[in-house]
């Protein structure tokens, strides 16, 4: 039934880890070689706060605060976003869900579309590590939301509201942990390999 016996057969995706974890990075780069689209909310978001949207205007003053974006709207964007024909034969989320609601509402979601998530990416890493990662991108890229202050509260925030929901996956054996300390190119191996250890 499939084509490699090496090839990952897992295609609908969850990647999670702290802010600065490289997420988005592997996402993307995880995406392209399984020819699934990454579906970021965080990409979404910045869209629309470059193109002054209502969204965009509401969104930037939560995420200029180190605060997340309400739920009703991040649910309704990403599962209109699911809805694309390109989600339908798998997508990779980064960023989305990041509380128990929105667990809850992607379940919804993903029951509504008849399938469910294959396996839940969790990238590893270091506190100190993160926050120096952060403050060297936002210096690179000119970024209002990656202060110092502003990067400590994201964390705390994931820690409060993203690090329980871990557990919810875990109790359904969907989450396969990755060092995300390690150099890109192996991080992304592993991934790959962690996907297919299902």
């Amino acid at each position: 039934m499939t084509s490699s016996s090496s090839a990952p057969t897992a295609r609908r995706l969850l990647i999670v880890g702290p802010p600065g974890a490289g997420k988005g990075t592997q996402a993307v780069r995880l995406a392209e070689s399984l020819s699934i689209p990454a579906i970021s909310t965080g990409d979404i978001f910045r869209a629309n706060v470059a193109g002054e949207t209502e969204l965009g205007v509401l969104a930037k003053s939560y995420m200029d605060a180190g605060e997340y974006v309400p739920d009703s709207v991040t649910n309704d964007m990403v599962r209109s976003r699911l809805s694309e024909d390109d989600a339908k034969d798998g997508f990779l989320l980064d960023g989305y869900p990041r509380t128990l609601d929105q667990v809850e509402a992607l379940d919804a979601t993903l029951s509504e579309l008849g399938t469910s998530l294959d396996a839940v990416l969790l990238l590893q890493v270091e506190t100190d590590a993160v926050v120096g990662r952060l403050l060297e991108r936002g210096r690179a890229e000119g970024r209002s939301d990656d202060t110092e202050a502003t990067i400590r509260r994201r964390l705390e925030v994931y820690a409060e509201q993203t690090a329980p929901l871990i557990d919810v996956y875990e109790n359904r054996g969907l989450v396969r942990r990755v060092d995300g300390m390690a150099g890109i190119d192996e991080v992304t191996v592993a991934l790959r390999e962690a996907l297919a250890e299902r």
